[in-house]
């Protein structure tokens, strides 16, 4: 049996909060949280306990993002098996929205059908400006100069009109696509946000319709 990492009082507080925002809110705290929950006088000393956990092999630190934490599976079921414990350390001011994930979506019926959803994610609600309806999961690539990457969760608000220059969730016909839009004197443009995919164009009479609006992006395995 794997040995359990040995922790410092510290650390085991900092990897109990850790597992309690992941299993609330399906996202891990920032630094700035867990230091406002500890007492620390600043992130930076949060960030050095959470290079001590990294040392140890519990959690594997993600450059680039202020959640980017991952818990190492094997030596965290290894500390908590030695403890018996669970996840029990409050997180306050964390508040959590219940969002529908959207599959592949049937021809001609509505995107939140129940038969569409595949599941629901609890997240937290500050990483979104604007309250999301549902999240969709992204198809492909046409919009990964916008940093909307294939298997990424998009959070979509529900909208049936849009600015020039948004990305929108917009139907066409029988399928659901996600692009920026474009109107011109004559025609709807759908702007992919890669060169190696066309334009699409929509002419008047066409079956168009929004759906929805982007207003943020959940990586996927900031989920898992």
């Amino acid at each position: 049996m794997l040995n359990s990492p040995k922790l410092t009082a510290r650390q085991q507080q900092i990897l109990d909060l850790i597992q309690t925002a992941i299993s609330r809110t399906g996202a891990p705290p920032t630094r700035a949280e867990i230091a406002a929950e500890l007492g620390f006088k600043s992130a930076n000393a949060a960030e050095e306990h959470l290079q001590a956990l990294a040392r140890k092999g519990v959690i594997e630190l993600v450059s680039g993002t202020s959640r980017g934490i991952r818990l190492c599976g094997e030596a965290v079921r290894s500390i908590n098996a030695a403890r018996g414990t669970q996840y029990n350390l409050p997180i306050p001011g964390l508040s959590q929205l219940m969002l529908p994930l959207i599959g592949r979506v049937a021809a001609g019926s509505p995107i939140l059908a129940q038969e569409h959803v595949d599941q629901s994610y609890c997240v937290e609600d500050s990483l979104f400006q604007h309250k999301p309806d549902y999240l969709l999961k992204v198809r492909g690539m046409s919009m990964r100069d916008a940093g909307i990457m294939d298997g990424d969760l998009l959070a979509v608000k529900i909208a049936h009109e849009a600015r020039n220059g948004q990305i929108i969730v917009a139907r066409l016909g029988d399928d659901v696509t996600v692009k920026r839009l474009r109107r011109t004197a004559h025609a709807i443009e759908l702007l992919p946000e890669n060169p190696d995919y066309p334009v699409i164009v929509v002419d008047p009479g066409e079956p168009f319709a929004i759906e929805g609006l982007a207003v943020g992006l959940i990586r996927n395995t900031m989920l898992m």
